[in-house]
């Protein structure tokens, strides 16, 4: 049967619905570990359904949040509601929330089976029901043929799958997800992030997945938060967060940005961006917060274009000149770093003062000489809706 998923995830969107009831309400929590604060004052909601992100460098609250919701740690101020009901000081065992932890925490002397049925012998479950659920389980993960198997006669792939199966046998509410795919490599990585949305598509149950790696949020997340000393910079779907960053610190977290700093100022009706660095002023979009002054403005690499003639001046195209320093071949794609010097020189005589900008270029063909190389005088350009203009 032909997938159907489709328009139903371009539609789905409830945290612009103002009626939308949410599942997970983080109500101005706050953590404190003695005087250092881990978690300060954040408000989140997530909803039913949802496959939600929280992004950040290693001490940065992410970890801390999800243990709260777990009920492994209990808030120094606020209120975690689950489904309308505060459960800051309910016990981890009786919070219809499952925790799947990066070590994936499998016994090593029972089998696959059993590693998934564990949770519901614990509640006590008919027996019946519970091969019907391991059965069931071990079918949506593709692990039937492994049933007997132990731990260690399992590739890393399929011993997260066991951690996953186990995971979700309780149906929990919530399954929570703490670096899941960190002992992955990166092929087998990639792979298994499709699988989870597969997953959690037809489970049709809420994901909430603690990470530190962008593209796996980027990959597999509804809505990426992303956290910085204990606070949200933004929360927003990937392509928001990567297209309209609202901050130098989330544009340059989320994948590889160009950050020429300047000013804006004025001009008519119009805002323009001024860098000594640019040889044109660049109209910029108008958006409601942008007022005169200085500013950075950010370009991801690949809406650059890079070129040996210079390309025609306009209010609508931002243009830079400079020198090719350095070029990484990546197969797909080349990469050029471009110093905005005169002239080319060695590495010794490198001003680190002088910014240094990236392009990424589509190797669309299968030449072996490229057109540009070292120490060549290059131009960059981009379209003026290219570029983002931040203020902070």
């Amino acid at each position: 049967m032909a997938r159907t998923l489709g328009p139903v995830r371009r539609a789905f969107a409830p945290w612009d619905d103002p009626d939308a009831k949410p599942l997970i309400q983080f109500d101005g929590v706050t953590k404190r570990f003695g005087d250092f604060t881990a978690v300060d004052n954040v408000t989140l909601n997530i909803y039913e359904r949802e496959f939600f992100a929280l992004l950040g460098p290693s001490g940065c609250g992410k970890t801390t949040l999800m243990r709260m919701l777990a009920g492994f740690d209990v808030p120094t101020e606020g209120r975690i509601l689950l489904d309308g009901v505060d459960v800051s000081g309910m016990p981890p065992h009786r919070r219809p929330v499952n925790m799947m932890f990066q070590s994936y925490a499998l016994f090593p002397h029972m089998s696959v089976a059993d590693n998934i049925a564990f949770g519901l012998k614990q509640d006590n479950l008919p027996r019946g029901e519970i091969s019907a659920r391991v059965e069931e389980m071990l079918a949506l993960v593709k692990l039937e043929p492994f049933a007997r198997r132990k731990p260690d006669q399992l590739s890393g792939g399929q011993r997260q799958r066991v951690a996953l199966a186990r995971s979700v046998a309780k149906r929990p509410k919530v399954l929570l997800l703490d670096e899941p795919l960190g002992a992955l490599d990166k092929k087998l990585r990639e792979e298994t992030q499709f699988e989870l949305m597969d997953l959690q598509e037809k489970l049709g149950m809420t994901f909430l997945i603690v990470t530190h790696d962008q593209e796996e949020a980027m990959t597999v997340a509804d809505r990426i938060a992303v956290m910085n000393q204990g606070t949200f910079e933004q929360i927003a779907p990937p392509a928001t967060i990567y297209e309209e960053p609202i901050s130098r610190y989330v544009a340059g977290f989320i994948g590889d940005i160009n950050m020429l700093e300047g000013g804006v100022q004025r001009v008519g009706t119009d805002m323009h961006f001024a860098s000594d660095l640019l040889a044109d002023n660049v109209v910029v979009e108008s958006v409601p917060d942008l007022s005169p002054g200085p500013a950075a403005l950010a370009i991801r690499p690949e809406k650059l274009r890079i070129s040996l003639d210079e390309p025609p001046a306009g209010p609508a195209t931002g243009r830079v000149s400079g020198t090719v320093w350095d070029i990484a071949y990546m197969g797909d794609v080349s990469i050029f770093h471009v110093r905005l010097a005169d002239e080319p020189g060695n590495c010794e005589d490198m001003d680190h003062s002088v910014p240094i900008l990236r392009a990424t270029v589509a190797n669309t063909t299968r030449l072996v000489e490229r057109p540009i190389a070292w120490d060549d005088k290059v131009w960059l350009s981009w379209d003026a809706s290219a570029g983002v203009v931040l203020s902070r």
